[in-house]
């Protein structure tokens, strides 16, 4: 435990550290046979909420709030995400976990629940893992070396576009991927806090992985 506070207080570590092991998580997907993917992806959320309650103490702009911005923004960014889904090429996507029906079986309980644990895991854990790493660490850290005193309601457009684009080639859906990391961003600059970002980004991700269950647009995933 004086290991984990230790490494949790250098403040880079707190914001960097925990992103890049889910990171590492998600690239294992997969990599052990079919049903590998959705065993991972239960790991990697477990994990992913272990680290968020050890950060949580030492990031302390890594807390919820609500506006209306962040549940308008949310919806938007969700209905970009789909309807620009056919008029652009994607990425080649890696450690995807696609239809658990596929290898578990069609409505059977083990498919029903990694669909389950893929929409809690990509609603409450993705979004603050994310949210701290590129626009509380990486937005800031290219403004300065010394992050923390730059306000995180400064608009910065090196950092600004940079940060934008960083993000959205990160996933398989660029395009949009890049359009919501602005969106967010702006958000944060708007509120001058990180949480209304985070819950934007919850929605969003909410949104989608109903919408993926409920279409079987598995190629979200």
């Amino acid at each position: 435990m004086r290991f984990l506070t230790k490494f949790f207080s250098n403040p880079i570590y707190a914001r960097v550290a925990p992103f890049f092991i889910f990171v590492a998580l998600t690239a294992c997907q997969g990599r052990l046979g079919a049903g590998s993917a959705y065993w991972i992806y239960l790991a990697k959320t477990l994990v992913g909420a272990w680290l968020i309650y050890e950060m949580r103490p030492f990031v302390s702009e890594m807390r919820w709030a609500v506006s209306w911005e962040a549940l308008a923004v949310g919806v938007l960014v969700f209905v970009a995400w789909v309807g620009l889904d056919p008029y652009y090429p994607k990425f080649m996507k890696s450690g995807s976990t696609g239809n658990p029906a596929d290898v578990f079986g069609q409505n059977s309980a083990s498919a029903w629940f990694f669909n389950i644990v893929h929409i809690l895991g990509m609603t409450l854990v993705v979004p603050p893992l994310e949210e701290v790493f590129y626009r509380s660490f990486f937005y800031r850290c290219i403004a300065s070396q010394n992050f923390l005193a730059v306000p995180l309601g400064r608009f910065l457009p090196l950092p600004f576009f940079a940060t934008a684009i960083v993000f959205g080639f990160s996933h398989n859906e660029w395009l949009p991927g890049i359009l919501c990391g602005m969106t967010y961003q702006w958000l944060v600059i708007r509120k001058d806090r990180l949480g209304d970002a985070m819950t934007a980004h919850a929605i969003t991700n909410f949104l989608l992985g109903i919408y993926i269950v409920w279409r079987r647009a598995w190629h979200f995933w």
